[in-house]
C-alpha cells in the first residue's frame, strides 16, 4: 500500500476506532501524564477529524502547556492557557500568537497519528509538519508520543527517509515505548 492508499485507510479506521471509543482514549492519556511529568511545556495539538480531543478538559502539567502554529518557516510551539484567545495560523487552525517557544522549553510532545509503526514510525495526514520540526537536532530531542486507537498501532506501512522516528504512542491499551526509549 502506498502512503496516500494507507493514508485513506488508517484515516477510515481511526475514525471508525475513535467512534467506539468513546473518552477511553483521552481517559488513558491523562492516567499516563503523570508517569511522564517532567521540566518543561507539554505540547500538545489542537484536534482535527477524528483526532483525539487532548484540550477538554485541560489537562495538568506543572512546567505549563503549549500547542503548535504552523508558520511559512514551519511549526513552531507557543505557550497556551485555557483562557488565552487564539488565531488561525497559516493552516487555518486555531493557534496561540505568543512567541515561539525553543525545543528546551518543553518537556513532552503529544502528536496525532493515523498509524504506528513497531519502530516508531509515525503515519500522519501527510503535511510533513511535525516531522519537519523533529528533524531539526534539538526538537528530535523533545520525547514525543503519538496518540492513536491501539487499533492503529504496531502495523507497517511505507516510510520515507525523512520520516523520523517517535519514542512511542499511547493508546486505550496504555503506554507503550518503541526501542527501548523513554523518557
Amino acid at each position: 500500500m502506498n502512503k496516500p492508499e494507507a493514508r485513506r485507510h488508517w484515516r477510515q479506521q481511526r475514525r471508525l476506532a475513535m467512534a467506539a471509543l468513546g473518552p477511553t482514549l483521552v481517559e488513558q492519556v491523562r492516567a499516563c501524564l503523570g508517569e511522564l511529568q517532567r521540566p518543561g511545556h507539554l505540547g500538545l495539538f489542537w484536534p482535527l477529524g477524528s483526532e483525539p480531543d487532548l484540550l477538554k478538559p485541560t489537562p495538568t502539567w506543572e512546567g505549563g502547556l503549549a500547542l503548535p502554529r504552523c508558520e511559512p518557516s514551519g511549526l513552531v510551539y507557543a505557550h497556551w492557557r485555557v483562557d488565552d484567545v487564539l488565531a488561525a495560523d497559516d493552516c487555518g487552525i486555531p493557534a496561540p500568537q505568543g512567541p515561539p517557544l525553543a525545543a528546551e522549553a518543553i518537556g513532552l510532545l503529544l502528536i496525532p497519528a493515523l498509524a504506528m509503526g513497531p519502530a516508531g514510525q509515525r503515519l500522519g495526514s501527510g503535511g510533513g509538519w511535525y516531522d519537519r520540526l523533529r528533524a531539526q537536532s534539538a526538537w528530535r530531542q523533545v520525547p514525543t508520543l503519538a496518540v492513536l486507537p491501539e487499533r492503529c498501532c504496531g502495523v507497517d506501512f511505507a516510510c520515507e527517509a525523512w520520516d523520523v522516528p517517535l519514542q512511542g504512542w499511547i493508546s486505550e491499551a496504555g503506554l507503550h515505548w518503541c526501542n527501548g526509549a523513554q523518557c
